[in-house]
């Protein structure tokens, strides 16, 4: 995936809550441009400490927990964001092609500018909202999170919330290709359970709902649909002069979004990360075909009406 260099990049949609404004100066490698819920966005780390999360359900959330929860990121990570490093570095698409955390900006610009064109369609106007980069651990209006956790979208406060540190995560831990495009994938993730958050599909799943056909399963398989998408359609959004924010998507970009699909499924992690026993009533987030699967559906269909994964009984 590679950004336009003349884009112009809007990172009032970003809060840097990292210790000392965060590693701004990490440059890409060299050839490369209510519920918590996704369980950790993409379902990895941290499925089982998502639990607390979880119990919270999809309201505000509960301003006794938040007030003593608050006190989190002390020690290990910084609750205060200080945008002005972010903003000073990341001007551009040729910073994105540059720099990991300027292309978070522009994948984060590109998702919702998409969504904000595509849910009035859906009968809904699209709400913008924000993610938080942290490190350590953070408090939220559905509970307290780590690192360990991976990204999540909190329904409470409508933020999503991103340790960068996860995209190595993704490498070292999963043994996933990663790559620009996988680090999208991420957070359309995230954002499509903004979307269902909007259409009102998140409050229709009671928490804790475990199983292959749960309802749990179903909105991470339709989020996951919904990031593909995102991607159909990912050249096409623009910035805010007009000029597009991303110029291409290959199909090695494809290619590492699935193979990062197939290391996140539950069979994958439970048979290679945990017990190593496949136990599908445990399911959360669908095993590896199905995330492959829905993503799929929705990148070739380029439409978020394909991705109805409450509608069918075939879920793959």
């Amino acid at each position: 995936m590679q950004y336009n260099d003349d884009a112009q990049l809007d990172t009032s949609e970003v809060q840097d809550a990292r210790s000392g404004g965060g590693g701004l100066g990490r440059m890409l490698p060299s050839g490369r441009g209510g519920i918590a819920v996704g369980g950790g966005g993409l379902g990895v780390l941290g499925v089982i400490a998502y639990l607390v999360v979880s119990l919270i359900g999809g309201s505000s959330g509960s301003k006794a927990v938040t007030d003593v929860l608050g006190q989190l990121g002390q020690g290990g990570g910084a609750q205060t964001a200080d945008n002005t490093q972010v903003a000073a570095e990341c001007k551009t698409g040729s910073d994105a092609n540059k720099k990991l955390d300027c292309a978070v900006v522009a994948d984060i610009d590109s998702i919702q500018k998409y969504w904000a064109g595509e849910l009035p369609k859906l009968g809904r106007s699209y709400q913008p909202i924000t993610t938080i980069w942290f490190t350590g651990q953070v408090s939220t209006a559905c509970g307290a999170a780590s690192s360990g956790s991976g990204p999540f979208y909190c329904p409470g406060d409508k933020h999503v919330y991103l340790d960068l540190s996860f995209y190595d995560d993704l490498k070292t831990q999963f043994g996933a290709q990663g790559g620009l495009f996988v680090d999208a994938y991420v957070l359309a993730h995230e954002y499509g359970h903004h979307v269902q958050d909007l259409l009102g599909t998140e409050a229709k799943v009671h928490p804790g709902q475990t199983g292959a056909k749960s309802g749990s399963v179903r909105l991470e398989l339709q989020a996951d649909c919904y990031a593909g998408v995102w991607a159909k359609h990912a050249t096409t959004v623009p910035d805010a002069t007009g000029k597009p924010l991303i110029l291409d998507v290959t199909a090695d970009d494809i290619a590492r979004a699935l193979d990062t699909a197939a290391r996140i499924g539950d069979d994958y992690i439970q048979k290679n990360l945990g017990s190593g026993r496949i136990d599908q009533n445990a399911f959360t987030h669908g095993s590896s075909a199905q995330r492959k699967k829905w993503f799929t559906a929705g990148y070739q269909s380029g439409e978020p009406t394909a991705c109805d994964t409450f509608g069918t009984d075939n879920l793959g």
